[in-house]
């Protein structure tokens, strides 16, 4: 099944293609499976009677094609350093990828090596993911709207990061990267959702208006960027093992980067002025406009901090999949509120919590579960959790921070 929801028959369909041959001593290996992934596409085939295997692909980009071992033959491995192996075309509409067999015993890893790893791995996505989430919470918890067009946010911050990658060092694109999309939560706020605050519309009505806004910049992104994914600089690194973990350093400097933001956010929040005004902003609007408490200062604020933190978010993802394309964050936007729901809406702390709870059930769920079905295992906890609590985790015990 390939991502974009084409199977391996309708992959066939495409101009381009892989091509290969599956031997052993001379004699074709039948049912042997080749998956092809690249550009956020990937798509299975298995070798026919005569060791013949096709796999269409939708354009011209590097991809990564591997062959399963489990479905060769018993003492029959590929050779070292041969699979996983990256191909692209060259002039022709087609390409064929061959692996060398031989002779070996298999390597396998034990349940408890897969564990480990799944579970870093899961931390890993559940910190990016909270990135996303608690700008989110705060913003719900500051103005009540639940803001679909939030998704957008963190595919804005992926595509500045890509767009300037070309033109400065990546650390710098990234740094502008996140300033715009700050900016663009202040302008979002100062010509939208203030003045329609300012008349009084129904957070229902607010939602729709999100929804929209979220169409019309994500097909604006696809007008701009196409559909391809775009890959930032530095995506493909070789991998650190650990023991049982296996890390690339971007894996490694995207958790350290999240943790440093989210401990700086929980100091803005619990530390300085402006996060106890959110706060009482957050439990009591009027009560805390009757104090002397400018509210739309308050919430201009919390849309410029909740747009950056999406847009860092975006470009961890972006990282993580691999590639920025101008649907990835509406890709994740159901994990976001599921995470937001779990911990307790409107709390930034439950935001946190749920996303890492999302997070780590989603890798750990593939230990189990087909890799297509791990999100669908995350809302089911969602469910569960919301059945025996319905105000989440941390509920309303504690509002924003």
């Amino acid at each position: 099944m390939a991502e974009d929801g084409s199977t391996a028959a309708e992959s066939e369909e495409y101009e381009f293609a892989f091509t290969g041959n599956v031997q052993f001593d001379g004699e074709p290996l039948e049912g042997v499976k080749i998956s092809v992934k690249g550009g956020g596409f990937s798509a299975d085939a298995e070798s026919d009677a005569e060791g013949r295997w096709r796999v269409g692909v939708p354009e011209k980009i590097e991809y990564t094609i591997e062959l399963d071992e489990d479905t060769l033959p018993d003492g029959v491995v590929v050779a070292e350093g041969q699979n996983p192996r990256t191909a692209e075309f060259g002039l022709t509409n087609s390409k064929s990828v061959n692996f060398f067999l031989g002779e070996g015993t298999r390597v396998t890893v034990s349940f408890f090596d897969q564990l480990v790893n799944r579970l870093v791995n899961g931390l890993n996505f559940g910190l990016l993911l909270a990135l996303a989430a608690i700008g989110l919470s705060l913003i719900y918890g500051t103005t009540g709207l639940s803001n679909f067009a939030h998704s957008e946010l963190i595919t804005f911050g992926a595509l500045m990061a890509f767009t300037f990658s070309g033109l400065v060092p990546v650390w710098f694109a990234i740094l502008v990267a996140v300033a715009l999309s700050a900016t663009l939560g202040w302008t979002l706020d100062a010509a939208l959702w203030k003045p329609l605050r300012r008349r009084g519309v129904g957070t229902i009505q607010l939602m729709i208006v999100s929804i929209g806004l979220a169409l019309a910049m994500r097909y604006t992104y696809q007008f701009f960027y196409g559909g391809r994914t775009r890959q930032l600089p530095g995506a493909s690194p070789g991998d650190l093992d650990l023991g049982p973990i296996s890390l690339s350093w971007i894996d490694l400097a995207s958790m350290g980067v999240s943790i440093v933001v989210l401990l700086g956010v929980a100091w803005l929040l619990l530390r300085t002025r402006i996060g106890k005004a959110t706060r009482a902003v957050s439990d009591n609007p009027s009560l805390a406009s009757a104090s002397g408490i400018d509210v739309d200062r308050v919430i201009r604020i919390v849309w410029v901090l909740g747009s950056a933190l999406a847009g860092l978010s975006g470009i961890l993802w972006a990282y993580y999949r691999p590639g920025a394309s101008w649907d990835m964050g509406f890709q994740i936007l159901l994990l976001v509120f599921a995470a937001v729901t779990l911990g307790g809406l409107g709390t930034a702390f439950g935001a946190l919590v749920g996303s890492l709870i999302v997070g780590v059930f989603v890798e750990l769920s593939t230990l189990w579960l087909p890799a297509d079905m791990k999100f669908v295992a995350a809302l089911v906890v969602l469910i569960l959790v919301l059945l025996l609590r319905p105000q989440g985790i941390l509920g309303r015990r504690e509002r924003i921070g």
